[in-house]
């Protein structure tokens, strides 16, 4: 019995075909990239921003599958803080129940993602990954949250929320 030849092998550097939408489809949220850009570029320009177009009422959701993505991706959790401009997260919430000693203790820790609320976040530390949910508060909140997690994110900032009001709350396009 002959032997069957084994297939050709595909080489590393062979490009394979370029997939694009169909029109007319809508588009999926977008997804946070989970790595770092290189450290050179980093330290020069900051961290990478991007948005999640998300209404005030979906943006803590936005948040919580942006941070699904991170973790799935490989990132450690300890890597990542979530700010929320509006209602605090139910794990703040809770967490805050046991008393504020407790709940800084667990930042300082550093080994789980740590959500605060804008008016707390001054005091959080910086961390890889910043995720600002906009979830509603004032405009005030917001302006003074964005501009604090910008300087608190290391490699990525994901901001979630309504473009029109980051952006008006910003004064200029994210």
């Amino acid at each position: 019995m002959p032997l069957i030849p084994e297939e050709p092998q595909i080489h590393e550097s062979a490009q394979g075909p370029r997939v694009t939408p169909a029109s007319g489809r809508t588009a999926p949220t977008p997804r946070p990239v989970p790595g770092p850009r290189p450290a050179a570029a980093a330290a020069a320009a900051g961290p990478q921003i991007q948005l999640i177009p998300a209404s005030a009422e979906g943006a803590l959701d936005a948040a919580e599958e942006a941070v699904d993505l991170l973790l799935e991706s490989g990132r450690a959790p300890g890597d990542v803080l979530v700010i929320t401009t509006g209602e605090q997260h139910p794990w703040a919430t809770h967490e805050l129940s046991f008393g504020e000693a407790a709940y800084w203790a667990q930042h300082e820790a550093g080994d789980d993602v740590f959500y605060t609320g804008a008016d707390m976040a001054s005091r959080a530390a910086s961390r890889p990954v910043v995720v600002v949910a906009v979830n509603g508060g004032s405009d005030a909140a917001a302006a003074t949250a964005l501009p604090l997690a910008h300087t608190r994110a290391g490699a990525l900032l994901i901001v979630c929320g309504d473009p029109q009001q980051i952006n008006s709350v910003l004064g200029a396009g994210v």
